[in-house]
């Protein structure tokens, strides 16, 4: 179930300070899941207490690529900004 709903964890320049000050950690998710499926499967996949969830839906952007000006659209997707609780942490977003 976990490995349906989490994509991948994002991980940028913002989601890395993120994590390493607030202790909120982003991945990108399954556009039908909802903030509980979410919290349950982070719960589950890294073994850790999940305060907080806060979804984020972005649609898709059209792109002109190409010397001929090619139109394309890239995927809707949805990302999750997930809270945890202070004694808990994700080692795959620890830079320190």
């Amino acid at each position: 179930m976990s490995l349906q709903i989490i994509k991948k964890p994002v991980v940028t320049e913002k989601s890395i300070a993120l994590a390493n000050q607030d202790n909120m950690f982003t991945f990108e998710v399954d556009r039908q899941a909802n903030k509980h499926q979410v919290a349950q499967a982070i719960s589950q996949l890294y073994g850790v207490k999940v305060l907080k969830v806060h979804s984020i839906s972005r649609s898709a952007q059209t792109i002109k690529t190409g010397k001929k000006r090619v139109t394309t659209q890239t995927a809707r997707t949805k990302k999750a900004v997930v809270t945890l609780a202070k004694d808990h942490k994700i080692d795959l977003f620890d830079t320190k």
